[in-house]
């Protein structure tokens, strides 16, 4: 029941009467979720292309947003600019986020991706060190990192697995880039996106998949013989290489 402290997170409080409905025409998810706890959400560009994956926690007068400190500028700066005339105050929040497994402690929220990520508790705390092997647990699931699987200006959130995810919602209405997302879901298949691999050699996280010489993806996060790897579908069928290691798509768990 240890909270371990989460290296490089910054946390705002959004405050102010139109906090909700202006979250609500923004981010990828359905922000009346949050009378159920925490919602994971992105914010994408009118392309439909990923800028910040973040989670927005429900607060005593208030929604607390918890993004990864190397996006937190740029998504603080984009939601101002959407503000206008909304009435929504942003700022720096004073508390602390940390995470754990097993039985949670009071005030501690179910992270909403996977049941395997545990619990997220925001508080005065700041938490212990990290000791939890996270990166083995999101191999084993195919949960991507910001940052790493997660690149801003270039990922889309449906190849990500934001569905299986809980980031997306395809019924709560209009929020930017939901036009490219909505027709990516229902009008093709996915051809690209993420996937567990089997890996036998070395290769380091971002090093070129080719199959038969032809590009086939990107390497990712690895944990022992398993990895995270963006894959063209099509060209994933059989045996592949990175760098100097052969690597196999998983078979589905």
């Amino acid at each position: 029941m240890t909270a371990e402290r989460i290296p490089d997170r910054r946390l705002f409080a959004l405050t102010g009467t139109d906090r909700e409905s202006f979250l609500q025409g923004l981010v990828s998810n359905d922000v009346r979720h949050l009378k159920d706890g925490i919602v994971y959400a992105a914010l994408l560009t009118p392309q439909g292309k990923y800028l910040a994956d973040f989670f927005l926690v429900p607060q005593p007068g208030a929604i607390l947003l918890d993004v990864h400190a190397s996006l937190a500028d740029g998504l603080i700066r984009r939601l101002t600019m959407y503000r206008l005339r909304a009435a929504v105050q942003i700022a720096p929040s004073p508390l602390h986020v940390s995470r754990g497994l097993g039985p949670a402690p009071s005030g501690a929220l179910a992270d909403p991706r996977h049941p395997a990520l545990g619990w997220r508790l925001y508080s005065e705390t700041e938490g212990a060190a990290p000791s939890i092997d996270w990166d083995t647990i999101r191999v084993a699931h195919c949960i991507p990192e910001t940052g790493i699987e997660l690149i801003p200006d270039d990922s889309y959130i449906l190849e990500c697995g934001f569905e299986a995810l809980h980031g997306v919602d395809f019924r709560k209405g209009c929020y930017v880039g939901q036009e490219v997302t909505a027709r990516m879901k229902h009008k093709t298949d996915l051809r690209k996106g993420l996937a567990i691999v089997e890996i036998t050699g070395d290769a380091a996280p971002g090093t070129p998949i080719l199959a038969d010489g032809k590009e086939a993806g990107t390497l990712f996060t690895r944990s022992g013989p398993r990895a995270i790897a963006y894959l063209r579908y099509e060209r994933a069928e059989g045996p592949m290489q990175a760098g100097t290691a052969t690597l196999r798509r998983a078979p589905p768990s």
